[in-house]
């Protein structure tokens, strides 16, 4: 059951839909912020799964990626694979400024995050850098965790984890220039020592940003860490995994 709190944070954004009627966020049909045929071609990303990092595999257990260089996050998990209707999704959220489109995803994936029964006292959306922050003039992250924390009953703790340097975009870069551009980019502060903390992200693909954020945390002296995207890129993408 949703908490109270995040049924009012709901009802806000279904007023804002009678006044201002939406288009659908991964086809771009008038009526809905997410159609159902949207909806029904969602890939959810289940089955088979390595334990640490989320990757299908054919074998239960430890992926050898995660094998051979191990996250720094107890165990990480996304909702969708990142191809449309999800991809089209987050691409409004994060350059058109369609924040409406956070707590749409928000409501989707709550049933696939309340199955984990994960214990969570803290929920941290990954921090932008200042010079982007200027430029977006929102966390795109932050208006998906902030309803998530709502409707689950914990509590939303940004200032948490702040990113102590700028880095470079991920796109392009490979799984090991990944790791180094967001070596040591984040501190979090004494809020989360003996904290289980969810941090959350929009999209993953190696990790590497997910595991430097749960670095940090840990080094504030969290419990346990777990991580958590809207949707994951595969190997099949291209986009950084060698």
């Amino acid at each position: 059951m949703s908490h109270w709190k995040y049924k009012i944070y709901r009802s806000f954004w279904n007023a804002l839909d009678l006044l201002f009627p939406p288009a659908c966020a991964g086809c771009g049909n008038s009526g809905s912020r997410w159609c159902e045929t949207c909806r029904q071609n969602v890939k959810i990303l289940n089955g088979t799964l390595c334990e640490i990092c989320g990757l299908p595999q054919e074998k239960p257990g430890i992926c050898p990626a995660c094998l051979a260089d191990r996250p720094r996050f107890h165990s990480l998990r996304a909702w969708a694979v990142f191809e449309d209707p999800v991809q089209s999704a987050l691409h409004r959220l994060k350059y058109r400024r369609d924040i409406a489109v956070g707590e749409m995803l928000a409501n989707e994936m709550l049933p696939f995050v309340r199955g984990f029964g994960w214990k969570i006292d803290l929920v941290v959306p990954v921090p932008l850098g200042r010079q982007r922050m200027r430029e977006r003039g929102y966390n795109q992250v932050a208006m998906i965790a902030i309803p998530l924390a709502l409707a689950l009953g914990y509590r939303y703790a940004p200032a948490a984890l702040k990113r102590k340097k700028e880095t470079r975009t991920q796109v392009g870069l490979s799984r090991e220039q990944r790791r180094v551009n967001v070596n040591d980019a984040f501190q979090a502060g004494e809020d989360v020592k003996e904290k289980t903390v969810l941090i959350i992200d929009d999209v993953s693909t190696t990790g590497a940003t997910l595991s430097s954020g749960a670095h940090a945390l840990y080094t504030a002296g969290a419990r346990h860490v777990f991580a958590l995207t809207v949707a994951r890129a595969m190997p099949h993408h291209d986009l950084g995994f060698v």
